[in-house]
């Protein structure tokens, strides 16, 4: 094994390391962050047989150009409707390919999708803040945000030819256009109407948009004497209204407490697909009741339990045939 460097010669906005998220920190104010498609991220990770939540990088729809000055390094991409040029040669962002000394790996947006994740068969060195490595891009804490100049340097550095190729991309993986949501904790605070308007009505993703949060634009839901209540904890996936009636979805980098009412939380499986639509896009929103939201989690995570399996399987196939 060995280390490879790797020179970022342009990165988009929101181009960050990051890993599967700062657990356990929020009761101290430090956003758990992570990326905003954790499933890319995990499955770029599993297609090179590293832990799902090791650091890689995660790519925004502003792109990324890198150029390996040194060494040699096996890449796994996942998310996403991206395009990946490598050394001359054009694909799709599901794919495992390996970036050597002279080469350049660009990713720019394709036709879906809003994040990619890139899975380093090698230990990537980053920073850490609370235990993890995944950037908070307000504050630029933890691995931090990627910028022309920067090196990567990636220690022990693997090569693993017999994987490189396609990795599939599973139907789920696609932007969710209609997302489940437990309502509350504070629909109390809108009347009837404006609660079956959220869930009867569509909204679209606007241009207010990073990794703490995005705006929708849609019909008014105007809380009701909430503006006073006491701030309380936030998760990803929180719906929150402003009191002009505007609703935010809160993503990765939300912070950790709030006083605006929250009207619904989306179902937490649900906010990696949400978070792959694009601004402009349309979404509705569906209830479910606490019960049903932890059935289809215990659900979900058994279909990803299998996927994972099937393509750790045909990883290690490819290994012993190449």
């Amino acid at each position: 094994m060995s280390g490879a460097v790797i020179e970022v010669l342009r990165a988009g906005p929101l181009v960050s390391v990051q890993d599967g998220g700062r657990r356990g920190m929020m009761r101290f104010g430090l956003p758990g962050s992570g990326a905003m498609d954790r499933k890319a991220l995990a499955i770029a990770n599993l297609a090179l047989g590293n832990p799902a939540g090791a650091a890689g990088v995660e790519v925004s729809r502003g792109g990324l150009l890198l150029a390996c000055r040194a060494g040699a390094v096996t890449l796994a991409i996942a998310g996403g409707g991206f395009v990946v040029d490598h050394a001359g040669r054009r694909g799709g962002s599901w794919q495992v390919l390996t970036l050597r000394a002279g080469e350049r790996l660009e990713i720019r947006p394709g036709p879906w999708g809003s994040w990619c994740c890139i899975g380093l068969a090698g230990r990537l060195a980053a920073d850490h803040w609370g235990g993890s490595a995944a950037t908070h891009a307000l504050s630029g804490l933890g691995g931090g945000m990627l910028a022309a100049g920067q090196s990567l340097i990636i220690d022990g550095a693997r090569v693993m030819a017999g994987r490189e190729g396609g990795i599939p991309c599973p139907v789920w993986a696609r932007p969710r256009a209609r997302v489940a949501v437990v309502p509350g904790p504070q629909d109390r605070f809108f009347d009837a109407e404006t609660r079956q308007r959220l869930l009867t009505e569509p909204f679209r993703l606007t241009d207010s948009y990073d990794r703490m949060g995005v705006r929708l634009r849609g019909p008014a839901l105007l809380p009701q004497g909430a503006l006073a209540i006491p701030s309380a904890p936030i998760l990803r996936g929180s719906v929150q209204v402003s009191g002009d009636g505007v609703a935010t979805v809160l993503l990765a980098d939300h912070q950790t407490t709030g006083g605006y009412p929250k009207i619904a939380t989306l179902v937490d499986d649900d906010a990696d697909g949400f978070a792959q639509l694009r601004p402009h896009d349309r979404v509705r929103f569906h209830a479910v009741t606490a019960e049903q939201a932890v059935a289809i989690a215990r659900r979900r995570r058994q279909v990803f339990g299998i996927w994972a399996a099937a393509l750790g399987r045909r990883m290690a196939a490819r290994d012993a045939s190449g």
